[in-house]
């Protein structure tokens, strides 16, 4: 399977890894780290040289109970260090971000996907954008607005919400010229779930995966809440352990992209995972 963006095409025969940066003040696990260019570039090549498939930068947290920033913040906070990174790097940048503006920036400084949480629930012109330069597009499920997602009660059956919100985004996408080999279906590990729903879609991703033979399947559950709820509420920090059963378990029912923290660990544990899955 193959998946187009704006500069290349990325081959998803394996499982790819992608490495998360945020450069916000305030993201849940590592708010205010990476901030500054040298910073985030000295973390980038760090994730490269462990494994990391793509690189997914972001400028405004979207954790419980962040606050919404200005496009023109958000820009200033990602293009700089989009800049720096692709000109050191050849590794494919994702910007997240639900802003037109925020992502037209991003791929002109040389991202080449847009990692949209709202599944263009909240602005469509993004994918309007993709279409017009060919950008991987991944479509994340997620209910509400910005300011309420993860308040969201929960719906009796989250696969069967799952699948019908990711069926209107790949139809919103669609009508709006972007191509399916654009395009990559997030279920939105952590959005307005119950954690005992975030543990039902990664045990039943492949059901998902089912509804959407055509379309690659990513995760994104590293340091989330329903894994410190398990592991006696421990903090960001110490979830390594229980992001990587999670990826394991991501990949294992389906998934083609994981979005993590911590790369090299989790390069190495899918690797031993990959061989141990040849002979069981």
């Amino acid at each position: 399977m193959l998946r187009q963006t704006s500069r290349r095409q990325i081959s998803l025969a394996s499982p790819l890894v992608m490495g998360i940066l945020n450069v916000t003040p305030d993201s849940f696990s590592d708010g205010g780290s990476f901030l500054h260019v040298d910073a985030a570039v000295k973390q980038t090549e760090q994730m490269i040289s462990g494994g990391a498939d793509i690189i997914d930068i972001g400028g405004e947290s979207t954790r419980p109970g962040s606050q919404r920033v200005p496009a023109e913040v958000e820009v200033e906070r990602i293009v700089p260090i989009i800049d720096a990174i692709q000109k050191k790097f050849d590794t494919p940048i994702s910007i997240d971000t639900t802003k037109f503006a925020v992502a037209r920036a991003a791929l002109d400084a040389g991202a080449e996907i847009i990692n949209d949480i709202s599944g263009l629930r909240w602005d469509e012109s993004i994918a309007e954008l993709a279409a017009e330069t060919n950008a991987g597009l991944v479509l994340m499920h997620s209910r509400g607005s910005f300011e309420t997602m993860h308040e969201q009660p929960p719906v009796d059956d989250i696969l069967a919400e799952v699948i019908r919100d990711l069926r209107r985004a790949i139809s919103t996408a669609n009508s709006h010229g972007v191509k399916d080999e654009q395009l990559v279906l997030d279920v939105g590990i952590g959005f307005g779930k119950t954690a005992e729903q975030n543990l039902e879609l990664i045990a039943k991703l492949d059901k998902i995966v089912s509804e959407f033979e055509n379309f690659p399947v990513l995760v994104g559950a590293s340091r989330k809440s329903f894994i410190g709820k398990i592991l006696d509420d421990a903090p960001p920090t110490e979830r390594l352990g229980g992001s990587i059963a999670s990826a394991i378990a991501s990949v294992a029912n389906g998934a083609k992209i994981v979005r993590v923290h911590d790369v090299k660990e989790t390069v190495a544990s899918l690797k031993v995972w990959s061989e141990l899955s040849k002979v069981i």
